[in-house]
C-alpha cells in the first residue's frame, strides 16, 4: 500500500458522505443547485468522472476538459472533495469504431457503453494510459482531489485472440511447459492433449475441463489487476500524495481474487447491493462491510456505493422502508467504514440507471429519502471519533474465491454445492447471535479467533491444513464442514479420501459420497435434517456427535469432533438448516447465552475507550444498560436507555 498517508481521503475531515456524482448528465445551471442541496445533505465527498470517458475525449486524442475543471472548482469553494475516476471501464463509440479488435468479443457489433473493453488489447491499455496521463497531469494540485479511482468495476471476460495470447503467456509462466500444463490439467482425459501452445484457448464458460477454467479465473483476476497497476503506477508518478483505489464488487461473475487485489490498493473500496427485501438485506449488508473490514487487514476502509431508496431483488425493485437506510449505513460504520456512499446523487431523466435510487431522488428534495439522507450525514459528524477504534471479532471465517470457483465449475462431487451460501450460512447464523465475525485467508493468522469456520473449502494445500492444525494444537477450535480439503490448488483430488489434506485433523476420512438431489433430505440421530450432500465417514480417532438415520448410512457419523492437541476440530458431513447449525454452534460454546435477537450491538476499542454501536432490527423501541454518552447527541446514557426501531445510540463507557 502507498505509504504516504495513514489518513484517507486526502483533505477530508472526519467521515466520508456522498455518491457517484454525474455533472455530466445535467446542464451546467443544474450544478449549482446539485452543490447547494449537497451543503444542505452534509456531502464532502462525491466521486466524478465514472463513465465519462465521452465527454472527456469525444475523439482520440482530442481532450475536453473545460467542464471538468469548472465542476471541480465549485466543488473545491464549496469544502467537497473528488474520488477522481479514471472512466477506463467506458470506451466511448468511436474507440470501438477505431479498434473493433480491442471492445470484448460479445460487444463487438452493436456498442453498448459499460464494459466494451477487451482488457488485454494493446490499442485498449495504451488508450487507458494515456487518458489516465492526462487526468493525472492536469488535476494533480488540484484542491478537490482526494482519492483516485481507477476503472470502476472489473467485471468484463473476453475470449479474443488478444486473450488468447495473453493467456497462453500467463500459462507459461505458471506451468513452465507443455509437459506440465497436461498434467496440471490432465489433458489426457477428453482427449485434450496439448502438442503446441498455439492450441490452448480460453475456455468457453461450459468447458468440460475444471483446471482450465481454474486458471482463466486466475489468469483473469491477473490480468485485470496488470490494467490497475498499470494506471496506479502512472497517477503515483504525478500525484504520490493521494491514495489510489478501484470499487470491489462481490458476486458469481466477478472474476477477481480480492485477497490477493487488496494487497495493491491503498483503499479497500466495496459495493454493497443486498438482493433480499426481508433481513437478509441486513444480513447480506454486514456479510460485506465484515469481509472488506478483513480484505483492509483489520483496518478502516470505505462503503463506496450503495442504494439509497430501493435495491434490485430477484422479484424486481423493492423499496427500503423508513429507517432501513439508516440502518444500513449504521451497521457499515459500526464495522469500520470511514465513511457512506451511495451509488448515484441525482437521478438520471432517463438511461440506463434512471430508476435506481440516488440520494437526490426524482421528486426532489421535499421527500422522505433526502430527510433520511440528511439525517444521516448530520449523524456522522459526531461518530468521527470512531475512525480509530478497532473491531475486535472473536470468530474466523475462511473466504477463498478460488474455491467458488471451482465449486461453480465442471467436475465437483455435486453441482449443487453452494460455495457462497455455505459462507454465508456461517456469518448469517452468527449475525443472528450478535457474534462478530471476520474472514480470513486460508494460511492467514487465526491467533485472533477462538473459533474458526471452514466452509466448503475445495482446494486447499498441506500449507493450508498445517497452518490449521498448529493452531487448533495451541487451543483453537475449528469448524470444518464436507467439501473442504478435497482437491490441491489446481483442482486436482488429493489422494486418501473426501476429507483431503484435512482428514488427519478432522479424525476422520471420507470414504464414500452421496450426493442429495435438490428436494431430497437425509435425518440425522439428533432429530435434525440434511441436505446436497451425505458421506461415509471412516473414523479415525474422532467421536460421533450424531448419526445419519435410515437409508444406506444408517448409524453412520454425520458430524464428528476430534481432540487435536489443546483444541478441538468439529466436522460436518452434510448441510444443516439454519436452525440446526445454530445448535451445534450452541454445542461448540461460541454463541451467547443470552441477548435480544432484535437488537444488534457492535463493540469497538482504543486504547482509551469502549464503544457501543446498537441497531435495533426490531420494530418497537427497546431499552439497553448504558453508561456514557451518546455520541449523536452528545446527552449522556445512563441506565435503561431507549433505542428507537430506525437505528440506534453509539455510546462510549
Amino acid at each position: 500500500m502507498n505509504p504516504t498517508s495513514t489518513r484517507w481521503p486526502a483533505g477530508v475531515d472526519g467521515l466520508c458522505f456522498g455518491a457517484d456524482y454525474h455533472p455530466e448528465h445535467w446542464p451546467p445551471d443544474t450544478w449549482n443547485e446539485d452543490v447547494d442541496l449537497m451543503r444542505r445533505a452534509g456531502v464532502n465527498l462525491v466521486t466524478v468522472g465514472a463513465g465519462a470517458w465521452s465527454h472527456l475525449e469525444p475523439a482520440e486524442g482530442m481532450y475536453e476538459l473545460d467542464w471538468l475543471d469548472d465542476i471541480l472548482d465549485l466543488l473545491a469553494d464549496n469544502d467537497i472533495h473528488v474520488i477522481l475516476t479514471t472512466p477506463t471501464a467506458t470506451p466511448p463509440p468511436w474507440f470501438g469504431l477505431r479498434h473493433p479488435d480491442a471492445v470484448a468479443d460479445d460487444q463487438r457489433q452493436v456498442h453498448d457503453g459499460y464494459s466494451a473493453y477487451c482488457v488485454c488489447a494493446p490499442a485498449f491499455r495504451a488508450a487507458c494510459l494515456r487518458l489516465t496521463r492526462e487526468l493525472a497531469t492536469r488535476y494533480r494540485h488540484h484542491p478537490a482531489l482526494s482519492l483516485w479511482q481507477v476503472h470502476g468495476h472489473y467485471l468484463t471476460v473476453c475470449r479474443c485472440d488478444h486473450v488468447a495470447r495473453a493467456f497462453q503467456q500467463w500459462l507459461r509462466e505458471r506451468h513452465g511447459d507443455l509437459d506440465a500444463l497436461n498434467n496440471v490439467w490432465n489433458t489426457a482425459v477428453n482427449g485434450q492433449r496439448y502438442s503446441d501452445w498455439a492450441q490452448v484457448r480460453p475456455p468457453r464458460p461450459e468447458a468440460s475441463n475444471p483446471a482450465q477454467l481454474l486458471d482463466f479465473h486466475r489468469f483473469n483476476s491477473d490480468e485485470m489487476l496488470a490494467h490497475f497497476t498499470e494506471q496506479r503506477t502512472v497517477l503515483r508518478q504525478y500525484t504520490p500524495h493521494v491514495p489510489v483505489t478501484t470499487t470491489f464488487r462481490f458476486g458469481h461473475d466477478v472474476p477477481i481474487d480480492h485477497w490477493r487485489w487488496s494487497r495493491e490498493v491503498d483503499v479497500v473500496a466495496v459495493a454493497s447491493h443486498p438482493d433480499r427485501a426481508d433481513r437478509g438485506a441486513e444480513e447480506q449488508t454486514a456479510f460485506v462491510a465484515d469481509l472488506a473490514r478483513s480484505l483492509a487487514g483489520g483496518e478502516s476502509w470505505l462503503l463506496k456505493e450503495q442504494a439509497t431508496g430501493s435495491f434490485q431483488t430477484s422479484d424486481g425493485p423493492r423499496t427500503l422502508e423508513p429507517g432501513r437506510l439508516e440502518k444500513h449505513a449504521m451497521t457499515q460504520i459500526a464495522r469500520r467504514s470511514r465513511g457512506v456512499m451511495f451509488e448515484q446523487w441525482r437521478s438520471p431523466r432517463g438511461g440506463a440507471t434512471a430508476w435506481r435510487s440516488a440520494m437526490l431522488p426524482h421528486s426532489g428534495p421535499n421527500t422522505r429519502l433526502f430527510r433520511e439522507v440528511t439525517r444521516i450525514g448530520e449523524m456522522l459528524p459526531g461518530l468521527a471519533e470512531l475512525d480509530e477504534a478497532t473491531v475486535p471479532a472473536k470468530v474466523g471465517i475462511v473466504w477463498d474465491e478460488p474455491s467458488w470457483w471451482a465449486l461453480s465449475g465442471p467436475g465437483v462431487p455435486s453441482p449443487h454445492v453452494d460455495y457462497l451460501e455455505g459462507v454465508r450460512q456461517a456469518h448469517r447464523v452468527l449475525w443472528r447471535h450478535n457474534v462478530l465475525t471476520d474472514f480470513t485467508a486460508s494460511e492467514g493468522d487465526f491467533s485472533p479467533y477462538g473459533l474458526v469456520v471452514v466452509p466448503h473449502l475445495y482446494l486447499a494445500a498441506e500449507s493450508a491444513a498445517d497452518n490449521l492444525a498448529a493452531w487448533v494444537e495451541h487451543g483453537g477450535t475449528a469448524l470444518i464442514t464436507f467439501a473442504s480439503g478435497t482437491a490441491d490448488g489446481t483442482g486436482n483430488i488429493h489422494p486418501g479420501g473426501l476429507t483431503g489434506v484435512f482428514g488427519s485433523l478432522i479424525g476422520a476420512r471420507g470414504v464414500e459420497g452421496y450426493p442429495l438431489r435438490p428436494d431430497e433430505t437425509v435425518e440425522l440421530s439428533n432429530g435434525a435434517h440434511g441436505r446436497v450432500w451425505s458421506e461415509h465417514l471412516h473414523l479415525d480417532g474422532a467421536d460421533t456427535v450424531c448419526g445419519y438415520r435410515g437409508g444406506v448410512l444408517d448409524r453412520q457419523p454425520a458430524v464428528t469432533v476430534h481432540e487435536w492437541g489443546r483444541g478441538r476440530v468439529w466436522y460436518v458431513s452434510t448441510l444443516l438448516d439454519d436452525e440446526s447449525f445454530t445448535e451445534l454452534l450452541d454445542t461448540v460454546g461460541v454463541l451467547p447465552a443470552d441477548g435480544d435477537p432484535e437488537v444488534e450491538i457492535i463493540q469497538r476499542e482504543t486504547d482509551d475507550d469502549t464503544y457501543r454501536i446498537v441497531i435495533n432490527h426490531g420494530d418497537k423501541p427497546t431499552s439497553i444498560k448504558a453508561t456514557g454518552t451518546d455520541l449523536f447527541t452528545g446527552q449522556p446514557a445512563q441506565g435503561g436507555y431507549q433505542v428507537p426501531p430506525a437505528g440506534g445510540p453509539t455510546s462510549d463507557e
